[in-house]
């Protein structure tokens, strides 16, 4: 297979050019983009101690001398819902969440959010909670001029029930914004099996399916979640690089792999960020698109994500223009509403390019 024309590391080129061109997120997990300043604003709010910026970031973010491995990842997570205390914080988390995407200039984003992680820490009710997120985000698309689209996701180490019961009521609110139901959490510990069933009646009912998958389990999760689920899109998805066989189905099927470079070195699924698998993936036919997963636990923006792709992986422009593309052509909206995005954002990366 022809390999891609790769060029030298991009360390001429400031973080300015890559925050100018216009970006697409499809995979974010809104619990994982807060701002640690208005977490530090909430807690003293509501007389939660140790909670200025010094003490909790360290909680909530990944730091450069802690251990990259999946349980510390997760541990950010398990700090964080102890905040979603009123519809109040959880409207505000999810407006500035797309305002920060307006900062970095995504003209379109997939938001996921965890109705179950939401609700827990005053057990609101699971349909107020998803209704909260869906009102703020129609808001937050006003305001800010981001198309937004949302995925209520649910935890593979969570009960298959609290997963039907979210499922439901997202299929209910197709027509408010929610695109898709996404199978998340701890993949190294827990099958995605007892979920199948749930998964294939939400798509039935309308609602695109995303899988973790291939992240900290290997290969076989990404063709269980192709087969059994009927996944359009996979989460990271790098360990698939780890069998052909699986690499061929994905390809066959025309998978989109929802690939996060930071995400997977902090999270342990990769050594080294130079030993990230993208270009291979790439190489191998495979359809890849650049994302933040959670860009506040990990401390960066899609535009670095860009920027790390280029100087680190060594794609060359060309390249990360194809991938922006894709990411577009990924995109859970209308087949006219994705071939207008298309069609813009072609124009604007043609003028930048």
């Amino acid at each position: 297979m022809m390999k891609l024309a790769m060029v030298q590391p991009e360390i001429k080129r400031p973080i300015e050019f890559y925050q100018s061109l216009p970006k697409v997120e499809l995979h974010r997990h809104l619990e994982g983009a807060l701002r640690v300043e208005t977490l530090s604003e909430i807690g003293q709010d509501l007389g939660i101690h140790n909670t200025g910026i010094h003490i909790l970031g360290p909680k909530v973010q990944i730091g450069e001398d802690e251990p990259y491995t999946f349980e510390n990842f997760l541990s950010k997570f398990a700090a964080l819902r102890s905040f979603y205390r009123s519809p109040e914080v959880i409207e505000r988390i999810t407006r500035e969440a797309i305002e920060d995407a307006a900062k970095d200039n995504i003209h379109y984003l997939e938001l996921r959010f965890t109705p179950v992680a939401l609700s827990e820490a005053e057990r609101f009710p699971l349909d107020q909670v998803i209704d909260w997120v869906i009102e703020a985000a129609r808001r937050g698309e006003e305001a800010f001029g981001v198309i937004t689209r949302l995925i209520a996701s649910v935890n593979r180490h969570e009960s298959p029930d609290l997963a039907e019961q979210v499922a439901w009521l997202a299929m209910e609110r197709k027509h408010k914004g929610i695109v898709g139901l996404d199978l998340a959490g701890n993949e190294a510990e827990f099958p995605a099996d007892p979920f199948v069933g749930i998964f294939c009646e939400a798509q039935q009912e309308g609602l695109h399916v995303i899988i973790h998958a291939g992240e900290w389990g290997g290969a076989p999760n990404v063709v269980e979640a192709i087969e059994k689920f009927n996944a359009e899109r996979i989460g990271h998805g790098v360990r698939v690089m780890e069998d052909a066989a699986a690499v061929a189905l994905a390809r066959s099927r025309g998978i989109v792999f929802e690939v996060c470079l930071t995400s997977n070195y902090q999270s342990g699924v990769v050594p080294e960020q130079s030993q990230h698998p993208i270009v291979p993936m790439l190489d191998a036919g495979l359809n890849v698109t650049l994302n933040t997963d959670d860009p506040s636990v990990s401390r960066i923006t899609l535009s670095e994500e860009y920027r790390q792709a280029c100087a680190v992986q060594g794609l060359s422009l060309s390249t990360l223009k194809e991938r922006i593309l894709a990411a577009a052509q990924a995109a859970f909206l209308p087949d006219d509403e994705r071939a207008e995005l298309v069609d813009r954002l072609k124009q604007e990366l043609d003028d930048k390019f």
